[in-house]
């Protein structure tokens, strides 16, 4: 009997990741695609989501180039005007920006000390400095949390912190899994 609950229990840590993967793949792509189908007047399953990726990609194309960066420039000042819109698209923008801009925001992964009791955090510095606000000598370390997209910002001084020699990948796996990746 209990070869029989280890082996079933075995099963489950196998088919419930994989399971639980497939289903939110399927159910964002089949969403995605319904919406944009809708949206450009599409009858065919599935060319939603490839006329979404294409225009994806001509809008990168078009951006690349002297008026499309004007274009792009123009709406982005537009956006960065409105009260509402300013705050939910420079919060948006900064994150997609941070994972996967040209400047990848969290490429500096650390240990950071909480004090006398030996706690350590582990997180990514996102500002060398705080002299803007007169803390010349910390640093800005953003504390993604665990099974979550959300975190906190703390600022630690320069002489707490500790860069780790690990991709930065591996680092954010480590913490949003709560320790149990890596």
């Amino acid at each position: 009997m209990r070869t029989i609950v280890k082996y079933f229990l075995r099963g489950l840590l196998i088919c419930v990741p994989i399971i639980l993967t497939v289903f939110i793949l399927l159910w964002a792509f089949t969403s995605l695609d319904k919406v944009f189908r809708n949206l450009l007047r599409i009858e065919i399953p599935g060319l939603g989501i490839l006329a979404t990726i294409s225009a994806i990609f001509l809008i990168g194309l078009l951006a690349s180039n002297f008026m499309g960066r004007k274009l792009f420039g123009l709406v982005e000042k537009i956006f960065t005007k409105l009260p509402l819109v300013k705050l939910l698209y420079g919060s948006i923008k900064d994150i997609v920006e941070a994972f996967a801009g040209e400047e990848k925001k969290f490429d500096k992964p650390v240990i950071a000390s909480l004090g006398a009791g030996g706690a350590k955090v582990m997180g990514f510095v996102t500002s060398q400095t705080m002299e803007n606000i007169g803390l010349a000598d910390y640093v800005a370390v953003y504390l993604p949390q665990s099974y979550n997209f959300a975190g906190n910002v703390l600022l630690f001084k320069k002489d707490s912190i500790q860069p780790l020699d690990i991709d930065s990948s591996k680092a954010m796996s480590f913490i949003v899994s709560g320790g149990v990746s890596g």
